[in-house]
């Protein structure tokens, strides 16, 4: 049933198009080729049980971790909310 302005359906939408944002968002994170020998954000050797463990990485650990909790703030909300959505 519809709501307001929503079309039958909007909702699942924007729960897909959140999903859909999420997964390529996380795929194009993934490290690709070669694993650097030293971290490019502080200069650390990377350790070669880590460059084994995530072909093409980038980063140590400490520098990786401080990235992560940072970008856990980000796009945590949905850019294509309703206009019903956005009266209430």
């Amino acid at each position: 049933m519809a709501v307001g302005w929503a079309q039958d359906g909007a909702v699942q939408d924007q729960i897909d198009a959140t999903v859909d944002s999420a997964v390529k968002r996380a795929r194009s994170r993934l490290a690709q080729g070669e694993s650097l020998l030293a971290c490019e954000e502080c200069g650390e050797s990377i350790p070669e049980a880590r460059r084994r463990a995530l072909p093409g990485v980038r980063s140590c650990v400490p520098c990786q971790s401080e990235a992560d909790r940072l970008d856990v703030h980000q796009n945590l909300y949905n850019r294509r909310g309703s206009k019903d959505s956005q009266l209430k």
